[in-house]
């Protein structure tokens, strides 16, 4: 079992963890140590085991907060998985209908004509204006 030594608020402390776990145990010591410096910056040195019950107790009070934000999240995720659920089992929406208005054959011929005698004044004109 590897002999860790982990500074917490200014002063080491040798602990013992299992094989493997030494990331770990820093991570934590310096959560720890974290929280014992703002002690230590509000309200100066205090006795080791103070230090550390108050660090641990502030450690526990975030934790605390957010498991009960985790609560929250996976109560609206559980929301949201059985809106989905449902949305995949509800049947499939009937398409929208889009009528396209058909333009009659003679309207078409019409437009043509006035298009045809549009451009023979044109023409006209030009024609009239250049000699």
């Amino acid at each position: 079992m590897p002999e860790v030594t982990i500074k917490i608020g200014g002063r080491g402390f040798d602990v013992s963890c299992q094989e493997g776990e030494e990331s770990y145990l820093h991570a934590a010591a310096k959560m720890l140590d974290d929280e014992s410096q703002v002690l230590s910056d509000q309200i100066g040195r205090m006795p080791e085991a103070r230090m550390l019950l108050m660090s641990g107790l502030l450690l526990a009070d975030k934790t605390a907060a957010v498991e009960d934000k985790i609560k929250v999240v996976e109560a609206k995720l559980s929301e949201r998985e059985a809106e989905l659920e449902q949305l995949r089992g509800a049947p499939a929406p009937e398409p929208d209908r889009i009528e396209v208005p058909v333009v009659p054959d003679a309207v078409t011929e019409t437009l043509a004509e006035l298009a045809a005698r549009a451009e023979a004044l044109a023409a006209e004109i030009e024609e009239k204006v250049a000699g």
